[in-house]
C-alpha cells in the first residue's frame, strides 16, 4: 500500500505488524511508527514490535506525542533497554537526559553517539522540546548498508583496520567561526573534554542483534591504527563518502510532538544547522549497549577513561 508523506514524499505501509503501524520513509533507512503513545505502560507486544521495526529500519519516528514529559520519555526508554547517565563528561540533567541545545552548540558534523567510550550505546531516543520555524532538520544514515555496497577489496581492507575515537573533537571545527564563540557554547565545550576518552574500534563492527557487519566511523575518529595521518584522512574521507551518500540516508522535518529512536550501532546522524540563531532543544536518552566485536573477532580497547560510571555494558 502506497500513500503520501505530510510533505508529498511517498512512502510504503509495512502490514506485518499486528500491534504497530509502520510506514516507510526511505529506501534503505526510516519509518513513521503509530499506534504507540509514550510512556511506561505500553503494551509488552506493540514494544516488541517497535523493536523489531528499528531493527530493520535503523531509526522511526513516532509523532503527535505532545504529551510526553521527560518522566515519560524515560519511563518509555527503559521498556527498550537500561537508560546510561547522560553522557560520560555532561551532567545533563543529572540522570538520564541529555538536552541538545542549539545555545550550547550546533552537532552539525556526521557522527554516531559516544563512540569515545568502549560501551557504545544501543539506542538513543529523541524527544524534540523547542523547534525553530524552519530549518532544524536531522539526517541519519544506514551503516549497515554503507558496509554492505563497499567494493568487494575496500571491505576486505576496512575489515582488518582499527580506529582510535576520542572526544577531544570539536564540534566547530568544520564551520567558520565569527565574532568568537558565545559564553554558553565555551563552558559546553570544556565541560564536554574536562575528562579525556580515548578507545580504539574494529572499522567493522558486528551488529550483536542482527549478525549485520557495519561501519563504526563518523567524526569521533582521529586516526587509524598502524596507518599514517595522510592515509588516514584520505581513506576515512572516502568511507566517510560511502555512508552519506543521499540514496543511503534519511531527512526529518521535525515538528512538535515528535520522538525519533535510532539504533545507534546501525547508524550516523547529522543535525542541520541551517536556523540561523534561533532557539533549537531536544532531549535526549542514550540506551545501554556492548562492546562492539570486529568482524574478525577482535574487540574494542580502552586507551583513556573509564566508563563505568556513565553505562553499564548490554548483556
Amino acid at each position: 500500500m502506497t500513500q503520501l508523506h505530510d510533505h508529498g514524499t511517498p512512502v510504503v505501509a509495512d502490514d506485518s505488524y499486528r500491534h504497530i503501524d509502520v510506514t516507510r520513509v526511505g529506501g534503505v533507512i526510516g519509518a513513521v511508527v503509530g499506534g504507540i503513545r509514550v510512556g511506561g505502560d505500553v503494551d509488552t507486544a506493540a514494544v516488541a514490535e517497535l523493536r523489531a521495526a528499528l531493527l530493520r529500519h535503523r531509526v522511526v519516528f513516532l509523532r503527535d506525542q505532545r504529551h510526553a514529559t521527560d518522566a515519560d520519555q524515560h519511563a518509555f526508554a527503559r521498556l527498550l533497554g537500561t537508560p546510561t547517565r547522560p553522557h560520560p563528561t555532561v551532567a545533563g540533567d543529572g540522570e538520564v537526559v541529555l538536552p541538545i541545545d542549539s545555545e550550547q552548540g550546533k552537532a552539525n558534523s556526521w557522527h554516531t553517539d559516544v563512540t569515545f567510550v568502549d560501551r557504545i550505546p544501543a539506542f538513543s531516543v529523541l524527544r524534540a522540546v523547542t523547534l525553530p520555524p524552519y530549518g532544524g532538520t536531522t539526517v541519519w544514515a544506514n551503516t549497515v548498508e554503507a558496509y554492505r555496497r563497499l567494493h568487494p577489496g575496500l571491505r576486505a581492507l576496512v575489515g582488518r583496520l582499527r580506529a582510535v575515537h576520542s572526544n577531544l573533537y570539536d564540534y566547530a571545527a568544520q564551520r567558520p567561526q565569527i565574532g568568537g564563540i558565545d559564553v554558553r557554547e565555551r563552558e559546553y565545550r570544556e565541560q564536554f573534554r574536562s575528562s579525556v576518552f580515548e578507545t580504539e574500534h574494529p572499522v567493522v563492527r558486528v551488529h550483536p542483534e542482527t549478525g549485520e557487519p557495519s561501519l563504526l566511523l563518523g567524526h569521533f575518529v582521529t586516526s587509524f591504527t598502524g596507518l599514517s595521518s595522510a592515509d588516514f584522512h584520505d581513506l576515512f574521507a572516502l568511507l566517510q563518502r560511502h555512508v552519506t551518500r543521499l540514496e543511503n540516508t534519511v531527512r526529518w522535518d521535525w515538528r512538535a510532538g515528535d520522538i525519533a529512536i535510532w539504533d545507534n550501532r546501525a547508524t550516523q546522524h547529522y543535525a542541520v544547522a541551517d536556523y540561523d540563531d534561533l532557539p533549537r532543544l531536544l532531549h535526549r536518552i542514550t540506551l545501554a549497549g556492548d562492546v562492539p566485536i570486529g568482524v574478525n573477532g577482535d574487540t574494542s580497547v580502552v586507551r583513556k577513561g573509564d566508563a563505568g560510571a556513565y553505562s553499564p555494558i548490554a548483556v
